[in-house]
């Protein structure tokens, strides 16, 4: 349902990105509001000539529900319902509606609804303030108090529960990327601030047709395809969920099962608002929160994204390593997209040392799945039928073929070969 909302921020930044919540939650912004404070009012955040001025601004307008930049607490939250005389939202509690709109999947079913009861358990005093005024004497409880109980029981088991849930989830989660890892198919994640255009880069990289649209959190649940790099092979392309300034704590707690695909992925594709004047500062509130989920070491390609909104071309620009750190490009032109492509075949392939492996005739199933895993570089056969392979692997694949029944032998490490025999 269309609510018509007031929307009330300090500083004209946050309420921009606070009108674009609310319009992605459904809401209609009839009117804005920026305060300036040194110190926030314990009561009601702001103080009485605001709160006056806002319930005024509420009346004229005909609005349903006022929502606030800042974090504000159960008693803030109801002491202004009381002064506006409508509902009261933060920032947190309008994201939180936003993820319930948009869960999908069963899983982002679940972790919506526990992160909205973890935020619901502080505020349950709002619906039975009007019973809390009632005085009991000795041995004896209000009724508001005893509902305040109850509920709480309630909540708590249910969230109990949703963890239960979420855990044998998780668990299943872990098993498939296990057996990821020993196909030896990388994993690369794409991350960015909310509407920077990873979905919208997703499709161009994948050509598989996803949700796309002009607006804060489009996609919620996770989105994994197999994706061809030139010069490297196969990987699994995610497109994961957006993040924004302050994300709601509840909200990373719940989906850390989900975010913590990214600590375990390959390559990080960090992708950038680049036409946005503001961009730096969203890049940072993203690296906060993969530092915050144990992300923060992997390797991380920079991606500039919406070139086609400025006077910017499509190029790159390489590190200390030697290796393309940053790539700009446009995702709804595809102007740099084959630069990303290279980009990201440099960064998976350098982990890759090259081989020479000897094998007997017999070994053809074992040399079948060699060139399911690995880069073959060259293939010898000689009068006898042996074969000698030239290749290039990843220290996993080397794991796994040292894991094989059919191999016996030592690796021979020279310069920056090494030779090893593997017999049927």
């Amino acid at each position: 349902m269309t609510q018509h909302a007031c929307a009330a921020a300090h500083g004209e930044s946050p309420l921009r990105e606070l009108e674009q919540l609310a319009c992605s939650a459904g809401a209609t912004v009839c009117a804005k509001l920026v305060w300036t404070r040194r110190k926030p009012v314990a009561a009601t955040l702001i103080g009485k000539g605001n709160a006056r001025q806002l319930s005024l601004l509420v009346q004229q307008q005909a609005a349903t529900l006022v929502i606030f930049d800042p974090p504000m607490s159960p008693i803030q939250e109801r002491n202004l319902e009381r002064i506006v005389a409508c509902r009261v939202l933060d920032r947190s509690g309008l994201i939180l509606h936003i993820f319930a709109q948009r869960a999908v999947s069963r899983e982002g079913k679940l972790q919506v609804e526990l992160a909205q009861l973890k935020h619901l358990s502080t505020r349950l005093v709002r619906g039975w303030s009007h019973l809390e005024r009632q005085k009991g004497g000795i041995g004896l409880r209000g009724p508001g108090e005893t509902q305040l109980e109850t509920d709480r029981r309630l909540i708590g088991a249910r969230i109990q529960s949703l963890t239960r849930r979420l855990q044998r989830v998780e668990a299943q989660r872990g098993l498939r990327r296990r057996a990821r890892r020993r196909a030896a198919i990388p994993t690369v994640s794409l991350v960015g601030y909310t509407n920077a255009g990873k979905s919208s880069l997703f499709q161009r990289l994948t050509g598989q047709p996803v949700y796309i649209a002009d607006q804060l959190f489009a996609t919620l649940d996770p989105t994994m395809r197999r994706l061809e790099i030139p010069g490297f092979g196969a990987a699994l392309l995610s497109d994961t969920v957006g993040f924004i300034r302050e994300l709601p704590h509840a909200l990373i707690a719940a989906f850390h099962a989900t975010l913590e695909e990214l600590a375990s992925a390959a390559c990080l594709l960090l992708v950038n608002d680049y036409a946005d004047a503001e961009f730096a500062e969203y890049r940072m509130a993203v690296e906060k929160v993969l530092h915050e989920i144990g992300a923060g070491e992997v390797p991380m390609i920079q991606v500039n994204n919406k070139i086609d909104l400025t006077a910017d071309r499509a190029r790159t620009q390489r590190g200390k390593n030697g290796l393309i750190e940053s790539v700009w490009l446009s995702a709804h032109t595809g102007a740099g997209v084959e630069l990303l492509q290279q980009a990201m075949g440099e960064l998976l392939g350098c982990r890759r040392r090259q081989y020479i492996l000897k094998l007997k005739p017999q070994a053809g199933a074992l040399r079948a799945h060699l060139y399911q895993r690995c880069e073959v570089l060259d293939e010898q056969i000689d009068a006898a039928g042996r074969i000698r392979l030239k290749l290039k692997m990843e220290p996993a694949d080397r794991g796994w073929l040292e894991s094989q029944r059919q191999f016996k032998g030592l690796w021979s490490e020279r310069k920056r070969e090494a030779k090893a025999e593997a017999e049927a």
